[in-house]
Parts: structure tokens; sequence; C-alpha cells
């Protein structure tokens, strides 16, 4: 039989498999049994690795990319696993921000098809797996692995790692995690492990007795990082923003630059702080290495889709906030900007209440819908009715492109254009 090429083996990968990016909940996995069988079958590539365990609602895809660049930056040979993607399938794997071969997801597919067919894996599964079969064979020094959804059933849950760290809480997912802020926060919970250190980024009142007890219980050592860490943004730039920290209220680090965008980055960057605070006895990792990391984070890490500049006058943003938590930020951030009209290029997926995150946004912009191109798309039409019984008026297009270019000729050179309301409406623009 002749070799798959790369497109071939997506292909299988993409249609064989469940996968929750493309159809939603039917891909999901409720335990660990499958990812547990196919790394014993692998060898248990997980033990080899020396690994920080990042969950979350929000926030996790960003600090998950500042601590990779952090520790690139300290010299360290750095794996990456973070889901979903935009473009390539191979930016989930990356190692010292270098995409995983197309050979080697090739080679990793056709050797293991055999296993596929007996354990009958999830997309997931079959992806957390290969990552952390490549970064065994690659011998990274450090991963830091990103949960894809929840924690304590997730598939990158069977690790072992050295530190973890658990992000905001917020409404995501609800059908698998759970209707309250509390139901949600136990299930991020879970990958708190016994004697293993753990960094909650934010004290909600909702949430923080969940993370207390379930610490407490593993006998974990716990801190949230913004009652030692605060991080004030004192200059803002969609290539550099600059912050001022102070710890346990004293000044620590002036200037702190970030190649990132968003106040609201402070709470990703104060976690960080203090995970790399608390690795410093195994890990020691000097204030200029950790300058130099957050400066240079998208070219070290291909940071994409947040806050990322795709064109001027007019200026066109793209964000990949997606949930009430992440959009309310947005707008917040938006506010902020100066332009003269704001045009909206917006789609949705179809498992999320278009109500509860189209409230947030603002009745003076412009609209336009449309769907993105996945199976669990939010049909454009069905959007757009959302948004008038709200007072948002738009037109629908038959694509997010069609929709960008029509904002495109509309727009003035002083206007703003912003393309968001999901990840999978960013990946079709970066």
């Amino acid at each position: 039989m002749a070799k798959r090429t790369y497109a071939e083996t997506l292909a299988f990968l993409f249609e064989q498999l469940p996968m929750f990016q493309r159809v939603g909940p039917m891909a999901f996995k409720k335990d660990l049994t499958n990812i547990r069988a196919l790394c014993g079958a692998l060898g248990q590539p997980q033990e080899q690795l020396r690994t920080i365990h990042i969950a979350g609602t929000n926030g996790k895809g960003s600090t998950a990319h500042m601590l990779a660049a952090v520790l690139q930056a300290a010299g360290l040979k750095v794996g990456l696993y973070t889901s979903p993607h935009y473009r390539d399938f191979r930016e989930r794997i990356k190692v010292n921000g270098e995409l995983m071969s197309e050979e080697a997801v090739i080679s990793f597919v056709e050797q293991y098809e055999g296993l596929f067919s007996e354990i009958k894996p999830s997309f997931f599964e079959i992806t957390v797996a290969m990552a952390f079969d490549y970064f065994a064979r690659e011998k990274v020094d450090w991963a830091v692995v990103e949960v894809g959804m929840g924690g304590r059933l997730d598939s990158t849950n069977i690790l072992q790692p050295e530190l973890c760290v658990i992000t905001n809480i917020s409404y995501d997912h609800m059908q698998f995690l759970g209707d309250t802020l509390p139901e949600i926060a136990g299930e991020k919970a879970g990958i708190i492990k016994l004697k293993v250190p753990v960094v909650i980024s934010e004290t909600q009142e909702e949430t923080r007795e969940v993370f207390v007890q379930k610490a407490a219980q593993e006998s974990a050592p716990i801190i949230f990082a913004d009652q030692r860490y605060e991080a004030r943004l004192v200059k803002r730039g969609f290539e550099l923003s600059s912050y001022d920290v102070f710890k346990i209220g004293k000044p620590f680090l002036e200037g702190l630059e970030l190649n990132a965008y968003g106040d609201y980055q402070r709470k990703n960057l104060q976690a960080v702080l203090q995970a790399v605070e608390w690795l410093q006895p195994i890990l020691p990792i000097s204030e200029a290495q950790l300058r130099n990391g957050l400066r240079t984070l998208r070219k070290r890490t291909r940071f994409l889709g947040r806050w990322q500049v795709l064109g001027q006058a007019p200026l066109t943003l793209c964000d990949s906030a997606h949930n009430e938590a992440g959009i309310q930020l947005a707008m917040e951030e938006l506010g902020r900007l100066k332009y003269e009209q704001l045009h909206l290029v917006y789609g949705m997926v179809n498992d999320k209440d278009p109500g509860k995150v189209l409230q947030f946004l603002p009745t003076s912009a412009k609209y336009y819908f449309a769907r993105p191109d996945i199976p669990r798309g939010l049909d454009a039409e069905t959007l757009q009715q959302a948004a008038e019984a709200i007072g948002l008026q738009g037109a629908t297009y038959p694509s997010i492109h069609a929709a960008l270019q029509s904002a495109r000729d509309s727009a003035a050179p002083n206007d703003l254009i912003y393309v968001g309301g999901s990840i999978f409406v960013v990946a079709e623009v970066v």
C-alpha cells in the first residue's frame, strides 16, 4: 500500500475519528481508559517528561505560551501542547516554536493505525498520545501541556506534572462541565495531583473554596497568584505591552514587556510570574531570561490569534475570545481604542447560546455575520436573528472571507474591523 501523504493522513485523522473541533459533543469521551491504553502501548512516553499542566476556561493558551517562551529563553528545549489549532494541525505540537514535522505525523499514524482500530480512540486522544510520544522522542527538557477541556477527564490528565496552573473559571462547555462556576471549577481542579504544587491565577469568590479543598485533599501546596503579584499595565501596544509588577505590595519588576496585547493578559502574567517563582528550586530562571522570553513571545512560540493585527487603515484585528467572560473582556478592550466606526465580522459555533454572548456586543457597531467553515458552525441567519432580537444590526454572508471583504470595502481608514466570536472564525483569517 502506498504511503499516505500528509494531507491523506490528516483526512484519516479528521474523518475516521470523532473530533470535537469539527463535530462537537459526540467526540467527547468521558473517561481516561482509551488514553491510558494508548500511552501504555506506546511505552508510557508521558512518564519520561517533566511537565507543567495548565487548565482553566480563559487564559490557559496565553499562559502556556508565555511559560514556554520563558523556558525557551532560559536555554531549554521545550515541548508545547495546545489546542485547538488554527490553520495547521501541527500547531498543537511544537518544540521550541517549531511545528512537529509532517513526516513525524505521517509515520506516527502509520505505525499505530492497527492500535487505533483496536482501541478506537477519539481524535483528541490520538493527538495527546502523539504529542507525548513526540516530546519523549525529541528528548525535550520540559513540556508545557494545556488541557483540552475541563481537566479531571481530559486526556492530558494522565500526566504526573511538576507544577499545575489553573487560570480563570467562567461559563463554557457547560453540557460537559456543569452549570455553575463551582461545578466547572471542580472539573478543572481534577488536574491537582498528590503533593504537586498548584498556582491559581485568579481569586474568584465562587470557586476559591473548591480549589482549596481539592488541594488539601491531595496535600498539594496551593497559591493564588493575584494575592502575591499585581501587574499594572502602563503602556499598551499591539506589539509590546509594558507592565509594572508589584510583589506583596512592593515594586518588583519595572517596565516588564510582553509581546501581546490586552489588559486582561495581566492576570495570565501574574500566574506566569508565580509559576516561575515556584519552579526556581528545580528550574532557576533569571530576571533577564524572564524578560527576554516575554518580550519575544510570538516569535519563540508562534503565538497566534490573540489580538492579532491583520491590517492597517482600517486597523483590522482578530481575537479568539468565544465565551461570556472572554467576549466581555474583549469588548472592554475595544472600548479603549480610538476609531470612528466599529465593524464586527462575527461567527459562532452551534453548541453555544448566542444570546449569552451577543449581549456584550455594542449596538453602535455594524455587523457582518457568517458561519465558520466547520460542521458545528452556527448558521449565519440564526445568528443574525438572535442579534436582531437584541438590537444588533447586520447582514449575513456566505463565508467569513466574504464577510471580512465586505467590511473592508465599507470601512473608512479611521474605522476599526474586529473579527471574532469563535476560534474557528479567527482560524480562517490568521
